[in-house]
């Protein structure tokens, strides 16, 4: 079963997006974005939200497990 962060990065691939875009979509930088996707950052509630936006998904499909 994957992690939230490896489903982050394996969404945002499926989708064709790059960390490049990405990043501009939530308004940060692509190296803060990288940092998330690689655990050297911490993911606050509010840009998992505008990240689960972006994806045309609801939080908890991106980030909670199903049980």
């Amino acid at each position: 079963m994957k992690d939230c962060f490896e489903k982050l990065q394996s969404t945002r691939e499926e989708k064709g997006i790059s960390y490049q875009d990405m990043a501009e979509k939530l308004g940060i930088s692509k190296c803060y974005y990288w940092q998330l996707e690689h655990r050297k950052r911490r993911l606050y509630y509010d840009l998992a939200v505008k990240i689960a936006k972006v994806f045309e998904m609801k939080p908890d499909e991106i980030f909670f497990d199903e049980m």
